[in-house]
């Protein structure tokens, strides 16, 4: 144990040569464009930070900014009765037709995350700066610019405190009187901006469909209950010099030293509430943000702010050994990295900015981390930057217990209570099925649960998908084991498994075999190519259906005998789970995706969903099922490495689970490739899936899920757990021959502190949250723990 604690305590006074590399972002010039700008965040109000000199841009969010309303979820109540035609198709092997039957059973699409506002800081200097520097601090989650001009020092700071729920920027100058500045505020929403009484406001509505162009959107805007309002106010506390302002812009003349509050609020009041006419007022709640902060002096702003957040970001440290990697900008150093160069700081520091952005991105309860987390300046966002529920939603939260983050997993299972409620009504009118709740492909801040596809004018590949119910539910069985929380399993989690678990149960046919499968069916996003030519993505028995439906009923059984309850209904999913349509191993060895043996119409497609039962779910494993694990694998290598961002975050926990190091860390030195923004021209432009220069995923464009699988996927290398057993360095590559890591967490309320030495664990601690037992593999032998809640052993062989 002295060693152990040597080696923390020799770390943290190392933390000064270290942090550098391993927890600051930092760049020689401004953002030019998005995909290089820092971002910051408490959850729920977002700030993207371009650093400019003589122009400063900073984009602002609030991540219960959306379009929309309260969804409709009666909004095709027939659509069921299309499903006899559809099953008869497929029984007959008609697929063409079972194709274009399957578009009747689709309804809305989803609604779109908004852009709030840009702040504009402009300043009347017009010389050139000299030694610039722009970084952002992911230890303390501030970001800082500093740069000369004409001998004068200029330093701006930045932060957004979850605690006062306030932004800040705090400008500076070494020369007294040296500091001018003007505040510019706007919005691509339809929005009205003025001065009143030295404070700048925003005050403006977001459109009440994703389709309603800003063209039209105008006439909505005079009907008052309909859209989300939102509200922006900016005031100047200075120490010196004079506030100055117009009628639209507020500013600073001849300071040395003004900080800027920023406070946002939007008049969202839950999934079930119309935001106009049952909404929250956003600006008495803004206005009395700012009131309660600006009393509040810098210092202790950010005193709060910091301990808020490493109260979090601290529970986890990571070291991976010695690097010879020279302190370069950070786009310097993925360039550099490109190349094949060593930097284990670097892969560390992705690792910890994965926590980062789930800390900065998720903690408003009931709306969770979207496609692009909390972070849009888009009107139209790629993807509406919805809740795509096939991968992209679930692999934003695979990080959130392993990584020490469990309050931040809240979101998502608060949010999951919302989709048992319009999911109830979508099982019935789309699938027929009168218990349970079911969920699709796309969702959104209004809990939308239809298939999408705009009534019948998208495809079934990606629009005709019902699995999400079962996919989610799985992450309450997570938050469950990770926290040993008994009383929200009983009153919270296992209510919504077993909703989730009697849709799947409902909507299961007999195949000609006697065998349980889904019908009709889709694989994520893929299709399949038969012998005729015919391409299509509607079918009977998919894998991953299959696989997910596998894991909600083991799940939720064993949820059920835990919490003593349901013993006819746990009877019923047994029988279910053992007549399941087995896994099928094709000709190529690979694990069929289809119920047949057929071609892939894209054999290197980024979906993988019918590896679910390997990761995320552990019910493949190449040691329980080494057959499966080993079809897991030839279908990996038949699909490749190369992929977009979320897709190899994907893969590389795969090649984790499959326990082979080497080939997830090459994959995650790709993840972390080099990527151009996406505006930026060049002779010979960088793209595809990899990392943006700030360290964004590049799906392409930006997706945050790729960052947040890689996080996991670091994770994942290095311990893995399962209800009973806690498995040290499983997949370590050789690059990371020694290192150390504190405070992860294993499955049974445990946390991990080690440290190893030539790929062998040399030091050992497991605490205990709520006390048990588990069966520690460590350097190949097996060692029984049994530790009481709160306590902390050594353990040795």
């Amino acid at each position: 144990m002295k060693e152990l604690y040597l080696v923390f305590i020799i770390s943290i006074f190392c933390g000064k040569i270290t942090a550098q590399s391993s927890h600051v972002l930092w760049y020689n010039q401004p953002a030019e464009f998005f995909e290089e700008s820092l971002v910051l965040g408490n959850g729920k109000m977002g700030a993207t930070v371009f650093g400019g000199v003589n122009s400063d841009k900073i984009y602002l969010n609030d991540i219960t900014l959306w379009s929309g309303e309260p969804v409709n979820a009666n909004m095709n109540p027939e659509a069921y009765k299309n499903l006899p035609a559809i099953r008869e198709a497929l029984q007959n092997e008609n697929y063409k037709l079972a194709e274009e039957l399957n578009k009747k059973i689709q309804g809305k699409n989803s609604e779109k995350y908004a852009p709030l506002g840009t702040i504009e800081i402009s300043t009347p200097n017009k010389a050139k700066a000299i030694n610039y520097r722009r970084e952002l601090d992911i230890s303390n989650a501030v970001s800082k610019v500093t740069y000369e001009i004409d001998g004068v020092k200029f330093t701006k700071e930045y932060f957004v405190s979850a605690p006062d729920q306030i932004m800040i920027i705090k400008l500076t100058s070494s020369q007294k009187g040296a500091l001018n500045f003007d505040i510019n505020l706007s919005s691509l929403l339809k929005s009205n901006v003025e001065v009143k009484d030295n404070v700048l406001s925003l005050n403006g509505r977001a459109p009440i469909n994703e389709h309603a162009g800003y063209t039209v959107l105008s006439k909505y805007l005079e009907i008052k209950e309909r859209g989300t309002r939102f509200t922006t106010l900016m005031k100047i506390k200075n120490k010196d010099g004079a506030i100055t302002a117009s009628d639209k812009t507020l500013g600073v003349k001849n300071a040395t030293e003004a900080v800027i509050y920023v406070s946002i609020a939007t008049s969202f009041n839950g999934f079930d509430k119309n935001p106009a006419t049952e909404g929250v007022n956003d600006k008495a709640i803004a206005s009395e943000k700012l009131k309660k902060a600006f009393a509040i002096p810098f210092d202790k702003l950010k005193t709060s702010h910091v301990a808020d957040y490493q109260k979090f970001y601290n529970r986890v440290t990571l070291d991976l050994g010695k690097t010879t990697a020279p302190d370069l900008a950070t786009d310097e150093r993925l360039l550099r990295y490109a190349d094949g160069k060593e930097d284990k700081n670097l892969e560390i520091l992705y690792f910890n900015f994965g926590r980062y952005l789930l800390i900065s991105s998720s903690r408003t309860l009931g709306v969770p981390a979207n496609l692009q987390g909390l972070w849009n300046p888009h009107l139209s966002p790629p993807w509406s930057s919805n809740y795509t529920m096939n991968i992209n939603l679930e692999e934003n939260y695979w990080l959130a217990e392993n990584t020490n983050l469990s309050e931040m997993h809240l979101p998502l299972l608060s949010f999951i209570k919302n989709l048992s409620v319009t999911g109830k009504v979508t099982a019935k009118t789309f699938y027929g099925v009168d218990k349970g709740w079911a969920a699709g492909h796309n969702s959104d801040i209004w809990a939308m649960t239809n298939p999408v596809g705009q009534f019948g004018k998208e495809e079934p590949m990606w629009a005709c998908w019902p699995m999400a119910g079962a996919w989610l539910s799985t992450h309450i069985w997570e938050h469950y084991v990770f926290t040993q929380d008994k009383n929200y399993l009983k009153t919270e989690g296992y209510p919504l498994m077993k909703g989730a678990a009697e849709f799947c149960m409902g909507w299961l046919v007999e195949d000609k075999n006697g065998n349980l499968i889904t019908a009709p069916s889709t694989s994520p996003e893929n299709q399949y190519k038969l012998a005729d030519g015919f391409v299509g993505a509607t079918m009977y028995g998919g894998t991953a259906d299959l696989a997910m439906i596998r894991e909600c009923f083991d799940k939720t059984i064993k949820a059920a005998k835990i919490l003593n309850v349901d013993a006819e209904f746990v009877k019923k999913m047994e029988a279910d789970l053992a007549n399941l349509h087995p896994y099928q191993i094709g000709k190529k060895g690979n694990l069929q995706e289809w119920y047949f043996d057929w071609e892939d119409n894209d054999p290197k497609h980024r979906h993988q969903s019918q590896l679910f039962g390997l990761f995320p779910g552990d019910h493949i494993t190449p040691e329980k099922t080494p057959h499966l694990a080993e079809a897991s694998k030839k279908t990996l290598e038949i699909k490749g490495d190369e992929t977009t961002g979320w897709s190899k975050g994907w893969r590389i926990n795969l090649w984790a689970r499959l326990w082979d190091g080497n080939r997830a860390y090459k994959m995650y030195r790709e993840l972390l490739r080099y990527v151009d923004p996406d505006g930026k021209k060049t002779e010979k432009p960088r793209r595809g899936g990899g990392t943006y220069p700030n360290l964004f995923d590049a799906h392409p464009p930006f997706q945050i899920d790729g960052n947040f699988g890689g996080a996991a996927a670091v994770a994942e290398m290095l311990v893995q757990s399962d209800e009973n057993e806690i498995r040290l360095l499983p997949a370590l590559p050789d690059a990371w021959e020694s290192g150390s890591l504190k405070g992860i967490c294993a499955r049974g309320g445990f946390e991990i502190d080690m440290i190893w030495s030539n790929k062998k664990v040399k030091s050992l601690i497991v605490s205990s949250k709520k006390g048990g037992k588990a069966t520690v593999i460590l350097n190949g032998k097996e060692q029984t723990v049994s530790l009481k809640k709160g306590e902390k052993k050594e353990i040795n062989w």
